[in-house]
């Protein structure tokens, strides 16, 4: 690619596929990768999608050539009749496709290694458009390629997301940097987790952040349950724009308070396993209504089985008794949804495991089952700990029994992180 005067670079990014074009498969390549590209210094001003006919594939693809510096491309590349990008690639520079050696060879070598047989329709993945070179893929049959069409350099990836994750980083990006040297800018980007306001609430919260940053964009992206707050700089200079950015934050954290839990994006479940490591505790959950999601997302983080103990979904109110010892009493006084219930689930989990923390749930979920007095979307809420132990009560309902679930487990590693960091409850 030979740098265009006074002409900052930018980026496309093109989807492949009838399910994309459909909306059969949801497109999360293309957000990754516009991501990666902005941290690279390049500003993505298209995402694009198109499904397998290759007239329009070449015709989009001749377009994209005419204004863009940089394209990702992901998905057909495969050995299919439908996988069309190397075609359209060789029918928009105007050249012809040929085996290529050295593809034909990586693909080879994938199958001798796993010791699979390989079929003659896989050597179409080594029909590449002449002048391109290949973009090895170690951890799939399909090789990429880069190719310049028209004043852009393409990059044509595999729609598979871990094998385009691996070749983005590994091969693309390099290539990316020395392609435009000084043409990017220094771009960041601040995540800020938070949890406890909706997406409407926390922008009125950020009101005048852009005037009084005005090098600084926001953006909110609703993760349910949680908010992420985004905060885009860039600019020539590295000092100013990290300063910048930090400046922001610190604006933003301050009036987000304690509702932010991550500053890296991290998510609740590994915050929460942090502390927990940091004072070296551990940690066991009785559920009920959650069932299990609060322990799923636990062991979701590598490494949890340093504080991670027991988990018990109990159900039924037989259970509860039998496996946590909650008192029958109690059940018949309360019911299984209520604080002090929580609590004999929370201290009894915690107890069985000769755990630090128990941490407990019950509630409704819906869309059935809710009464005057706890209505769909109430939970209730233990925390046992070397204190006392706690019981509270909350109520959300977001009309899906899914969304409630996961406000309910969230809540309450919420509520056991601001336990280990002391701070106030929030209702």
């Amino acid at each position: 690619m030979k740098p265009q005067p006074n002409h900052a670079a930018v980026a496309e990014i093109l989807a492949t596929g009838e399910e994309i074009r459909t909306g059969a498969l949801v497109d999360s390549n293309s957000a990754y990768i516009a991501e990666q590209l902005e941290l690279a210094g390049l500003k993505v001003v298209r995402l694009n999608g198109v499904g397998d006919e290759l007239d329009r594939l070449t015709a989009v693809l001749k377009e994209i050539g005419n204004r863009a510096d940089v394209c990702v491309v992901t998905g057909g590349l495969g050995p299919t009749v439908d996988d069309l990008s190397a075609q359209a690639a060789a029918d928009a520079a105007g050249v012809g496709l040929h085996p290529d050696p050295a593809a034909l060879a990586s693909i080879e070598d994938f199958f001798r290694r796993r010791n699979r047989p390989m079929n003659p329709s896989i050597h179409k993945q080594a029909m590449l458009p002449a002048g391109a070179e290949v973009l090895f893929n170690p951890v799939g049959t399909a090789p990429g390629f880069q190719l310049m069409i028209g004043r852009c350099g393409f990059f044509f990836l595999p729609g598979v997301p871990f094998e385009m994750k691996r070749m983005l980083a590994d091969q693309v990006l390099p290539r990316i940097e020395g392609m435009l040297g000084g043409r990017r800018d220094v771009r960041r980007i601040k995540t800020l987790s938070c949890f406890g306001l909706t997406e409407s609430l926390t922008g009125e919260r950020l009101e005048g952040l852009g005037k009084q940053f005005p090098d600084v964009q926001l953006g909110l992206r609703a993760r349910f349950p949680e908010i992420q707050v985004k905060l885009y700089a860039s600019g020539a200079d590295e000092t100013r724009v990290s300063a910048a950015l930090d400046q922001a934050a610190v604006w933003a954290r301050e009036r987000l308070g304690d509702l932010v839990f991550s500053d890296s994006g991290e998510p609740m479940e590994a915050v929460v396993g942090r502390l927990l490591r940091g004072r070296n505790a551990s940690l066991a959950v009785a559920e009920s209504c959650t069932g299990g999601l609060i322990s799923h997302w636990l062991t979701e983080v590598p490494g949890s089985s340093d504080y991670f103990r027991l988990a018990a979904v109990t159900y039924a109110n037989e259970a509860k008794t039998r496996v946590l010892g909650v008192a029958e009493e109690t059940l018949a006084r309360c019911g299984a949804v209520h604080a002090d219930t929580v609590r004999d689930m929370a201290d009894g989990v915690r107890r069985l495991a000769g755990a630090t923390y128990g941490i407990a749930t019950s509630g409704i979920a819906g869309p059935t089952g809710g009464s005057a007095e706890k209505p769909v979307g109430t939970v209730c809420i233990g925390l046992a700990g070397p204190g006392p132990v706690l019981g509270y009560q909350f109520h959300f309902n977001y009309g899906r029994r899914s969304m409630n679930k996961q406000m309910f487990a969230m809540k309450a590693l919420d509520v056991l992180r601001r336990e280990l960091l002391g701070l106030a409850h929030t209702p």
